[in-house]
């Protein structure tokens, strides 16, 4: 599934691909409100984000099961 994250003051968001659903997504960021302020998430090819909770603007999903498009599909 496609996640985007709005940074405050930063004018390009960052988008990753995670295996992870939008519950998980919203109960890590709550989790990181109320602990440490680190939100880790960690996208499909094993690369690791570290964002800062309070700096997030926006959290948005896209589909969590997108269809295949192509030839080889």
């Amino acid at each position: 599934m496609e996640v985007k994250i709005g940074i405050r003051n930063v004018s390009r968001e960052v988008t990753l691909n995670v295996h992870q659903t939008i519950a998980q997504v919203l109960g890590d960021y709550s989790t990181a409100r109320a602990g440490d302020g680190l939100l880790t998430l960690t996208d499909a090819s094993g690369r690791q984000m570290v964002i800062p909770a309070d700096g997030i603007g926006y959290i948005e999903f896209g589909q969590e099961h997108a269809r295949p498009v192509g030839f080889g599909t």
